[in-house]
């Protein structure tokens, strides 16, 4: 191949390992892309302010003049949605993150730390994981008050130990392989081991274990969010103004329905390219 064509090939890749999914999975990567897309825009595409009163009419039905009608308020309710997105969407993407990357991090200190490192690591999540994840959120949201950085740590901490079992379990795993050990017959370090022989073939599984991770965080923060922990006004995520809008709900209005649909939306879309990509790595 030559040197032009390389960056072609690489362009291409993207694009060839989205065909290659199944249906479910090119549905679940597109739901996923919309609302990824919708979270870094949606504030700059949004009609109106988030805050402007812009109807008299409370609960107004969806039309030409407000898309997705209006909430409580009167305030445009498409205009909070695209809004709100980024709240839900970049926390919880954050915090996943952070938990994977923590979790995954202190995995592979256990693995390669030695049998105390490794036990004390363990007894750790084990102590954390024993804590109930919501009402843990709960008590440190109702004593601290919410925050971003405090929600974003709450959801982070929440979810650090279940991805250190998942990470720990093939880290070690992988630490009796051949390949690593003739990489320690040679001299490599520790680090070293964990860093170029050990993580490499774990990605594949921690990818899916981030999807899920994901997924769980954007319900425990829209859980939050739904008893008034959550994001605080003047802002909102979705699980906000599901919270907001409740009384419009004996009469189905869209102010309530459209950030429920968002919600399943976005989770369903994750499990779906979770599952497609998990499938392709078991065949």
């Amino acid at each position: 191949m030559t040197d032009a064509a390389a960056p072609l090939a690489r362009t291409g890749a993207p694009l060839a390992w989205a065909r290659s999914l199944p249906l479910t999975g090119k549905l679940g990567l597109a739901l996923v892309l919309l609302w990824l897309a919708v979270a870094a825009l949606g504030p700059a595409l949004a009609p109106h302010a988030v805050g402007a009163f812009v109807s008299p009419e409370v609960f107004a039905r969806p039309g030409a003049a407000h898309w997705l009608g209006t909430d409580y308020l009167g305030r445009d309710v498409l205009s909070r949605l695209l809004s709100g997105a980024r709240y839900t969407v970049g926390l919880a993407l954050a915090a996943a993150l952070l938990a994977s990357g923590t979790g995954t991090a202190l995995a592979l200190l256990a693995a390669v730390g030695g049998r105390w490192l490794d036990e004390g690591l363990s007894r750790l999540m084990d102590t954390l994981i024993s804590i109930p994840s919501k009402i843990f959120a709960l008590v440190l949201v109702a004593a601290f008050g919410s925050s971003l950085p405090l929600l974003l740590l709450v959801a982070a901490v929440t979810y650090v130990p279940g991805a250190y079992r998942i990470a720990r379990s093939m880290a070690v795993g992988l630490y009796q392989m051949d390949y690593v050990q003739v990489a320690r017959a040679r001299g490599e370090g520790r680090l070293y081991v964990a860093r170029a022989e050990i993580l490499p073939n774990m990605v594949g599984p921690l990818l899916a274990d981030f999807g899920l991770r994901f997924v769980f965080i954007v319900l425990l923060l829209s859980g939050l969010s739904f008893l008034g922990l959550g994001v605080q006004p003047p802002d909102a995520d979705l699980g906000s103004l599901v919270r907001e809008n409740i009384s419009g709900l004996p009469e189905g209005a869209s102010a309530i329905l459209a950030p429920a649909l968002a919600i399943a939306s976005l989770t369903v879309g994750a499990n779906l390219l979770i599952d497609a990509v998990s499938g392709k790595g078991r065949r």
